[in-house]
């Protein structure tokens, strides 16, 4: 008879399956099951009513299936069918389907694109069918040559997405402004644009923001480009190599394809919109008692003169002042009885753009209301109450700030603000000494007032390398024109050492006209700017760090940038951006030489700076095993297995 140990045997069974189900339940645990890898494959084209590039078609309906679950992104945006049409087709997707009808009738004898661009993309991951188009033709052939090339902005090489790229085979300019397109294409987010399926012929190519959809420049607002130079489409054959790989290191086979290399190919539209907007009025408002605005959608240069209506008035009763970029002009009251009545009607002029877009000067009258008059009384005897509290009075001064700082780089200017409009300001208020062995010692500088700003003041000097100065202003000097007066002011500043700058010598190459280059901050803000002169330019003085570039040439000398303006045919301005960085360091001299034509215009911007951006260089790629991880983390969380609720 043989024994066991039957304690014994029980134990070793209860650990055995007890670490068993541990281990099941640490495998559950490891991971989410995410379905296998993403979805990165685009839609495919399978079938369609009519066939690609089928002839002699005469419906206005097509039907095309792709080979998963489709959707449309944007299509009235995305989406072009040329030629132009007068009513927007209907286009829907279904399933795996595109449905698109035509409301327009079709034109005989004639191909038809319908340009999806990047608009078709698969229901789960949204990946996009990239630049894909379907072409038929109502007659016995297919057009078939190609012209494509790139929209930029003329002013900042910007590449401009959603413009219309369009042709006229009538060379005649009046075309541009009095002509539908005859075929269209529209930029992708690259500013790219392929005008597909064009006949045999010559033509001239247009780019137009068309706000209006009437594929024609007839409003001045619209951004366009054109370029006085005829265009036709040929074809070369040439050959590619395309590459099939086993895995990421080994290739499986290389397939030679010729295929026909469509011309143009590299047509370069610098788009602009021309010196015009369209002015107006907004809405008048008072915005203090004593303060009346005007406010306007643009700039403006012409000050209206105010007439009263209601109420009488006597020599200068106002003192103008401009701000918002001189959209608005302030007038502020004189007379404390105006100040004080609610409401102030005047009749006034000021100029607007009519219907012909012509600057007209148009009468108009307008209430000024005091709204705030009972706030502000609650507000005053709010403060009376306190005051009779504390039993002492404030002093009221005049607003004035002064940008004078500790620290003031060289070429810096001090700057005096008033808050109200002011009497005047005497220069022999205000004095600027330098510190020479302890001593104080007073120096010369100008005092200029701000052409922008009437209530503005300019401290100007050319100021010297590691020197300490001091600014006073005298107390009760400065007077408004309601009586306020300033406080006494005095600030003590510094300025840099010159081993505190860097600076920088760029020698420009392929430069046959006048110019003058900005260096630009990483925000493509110009923050100096140097005439090029024998092909050189210098930049002394530059806070170290690492700036952009760009050359405007400069046709009138006037150190602007120009817009263009097709009536007159005269182009914009051309710019050329450096391709990299300018990288100056403290207390050296760096020397750059420049070749405006080593890289194409259409790659000069750098990366770093440009703000409209292509997908690829955006989009972020889904980290699909950080996303595992994260699922296992959340699972464990919970302190159940995966896939359990």
């Amino acid at each position: 008879m043989k024994y066991r140990n039957t304690t014994l045997y029980r134990t070793t069974y209860v650990s055995v399956v007890a670490a068993l189900l541990l281990q099941l339940w640490s495998c559950a645990n490891m991971a989410a099951p995410n379905g296998g890898p993403y979805d990165e494959t685009p839609p495919r084209y399978v079938r369609s009513i009519p066939l690609p590039n089928e002839t002699n078609y005469t419906k206005k309906k097509i039907e095309i299936e792709f080979s998963e679950l489709i959707q449309l992104e944007k299509p009235s945006e995305n989406i072009i069918v040329t030629p132009p049409q007068k009513s927007m087709p209907i286009i829907k997707s279904s399933g795996k389907k595109v449905f698109v009808e035509l409301q327009d009738s079709l034109i005989p004898n004639v191909t038809y694109t319908i340009d999806f661009n990047d608009a078709i993309v698969d229901y789960t991951e949204k990946n996009p069918l990239e630049g894909f188009s379907f072409a038929f033709s109502t007659g016995e052939t297919i057009d078939s040559m190609m012209i494509s090339g790139k929209v930029l902005d003329a002013q900042t090489l910007e590449p401009l997405k959603g413009m219309t790229v369009g042709l006229h085979a009538n060379l005649d300019d009046t075309a541009f402004t009095n002509i539908p397109f005859i075929r269209t294409s529209v930029t992708n987010d690259k500013g790219e644009f392929r005008i597909r399926n064009v006949a045999n012929g010559t033509y001239r190519v247009y780019a137009l923001q068309d706000l209006n959809r009437d594929y024609k420049f007839d409003q001045p607002g619209e951004a366009i480009a054109f370029i006085e130079k005829d265009f036709t489409p040929t074809f070369e054959s040439a050959v590619r190599y395309d590459t099939i790989w086993k895995d990421t290191l080994t290739v499986d086979t290389i397939i030679k394809v010729e295929f026909n290399h469509f011309l143009p190919d590299d047509v370069l539209l610098l788009a602009f919109k021309e010196d015009f907007m369209r002015q107006y009025m907004t809405k008048p408002d008072r915005s203090q008692p004593n303060i009346l605005n005007l406010n306007f959608n643009e700039a403006v240069t012409y000050i209206p003169k105010l007439e009263p209506l209601n109420f009488q008035a006597s020599g200068e009763w106002y003192v103008t002042n401009k701000k918002n970029g001189d959209k608005t002009i302030s007038y502020w009251l004189t007379d404390t009885t105006l100040m004080n009545q609610d409401t102030l009607t005047v009749a006034f002029d000021y100029y607007m753009t009519d219907t012909l877009n012509k600057l007209v000067l148009k009468p108009d009258t307008f209430s000024f209301v005091d709204r705030g008059k009972k706030r502000r009384l609650e507000e005053e005897e709010k403060q009376r109450k306190k005051k009779r509290k504390k039993d002492e009075d404030e002093m009221v001064f005049l607003g004035m700030q002064v940008n004078a700082q500790a620290s003031l780089d060289v070429y810096d200017t001090i700057k005096i603000t008033f808050d109200q409009p002011i009497e005047e300001l005497p220069k022999s208020v205000i004095h600027l000494q330098t510190q020479i062995d302890s001593v104080w010692n007073d120096v010369d500088f100008t005092l200029q007032q701000d052409t922008l700003n009437t209530f503005a003041y300019f401290v100007q000097r050319k100021w010297g390398y590691g020197e300490s100065y001091k600014l006073t202003i005298d107390s009760a000097s400065v007077f408004s024109i309601y009586g306020f007066f300033n406080n006494g002011f005095s600030q003590e500043f510094k300025t840099k050492a010159k081993d505190q700058y860097g600076e920088l010598y760029i020698n420009v190459v392929g430069l046959n006209q006048p110019a003058f280059i900005q260096l630009l901050d990483k925000s493509d803000n110009p923050v100096r700017q140097q005439n090029v002169e024998n092909g050189e330019a210098t930049f002394i003085n530059l806070k170290p760090d690492k700036y952009y570039g760009r050359i405007i040439l400069d046709s009138n000398g006037d150190g602007r940038w120009n817009t263009g303006n097709f009536k007159d045919k005269l182009q914009p301005d051309t710019v050329y951006y450096y391709p990299t960085i300018f990288e100056v360091p403290q207390n050296w001299e760096i020397e750059q030489t420049w070749e405006i034509l080593a890289v194409p215009v259409e790659k000069q911007k750098p990366m770093d700076i440009l703000k409209n951006k292509p997908k690829e260089a955006t989009k972020k790629k889904r980290d699909y095993k950080n996303e595992s991880q994260t699922s296992s983390k959340n699972n464990q969380n919970t302190g159940r297995p995966a896939g359990f609720p």
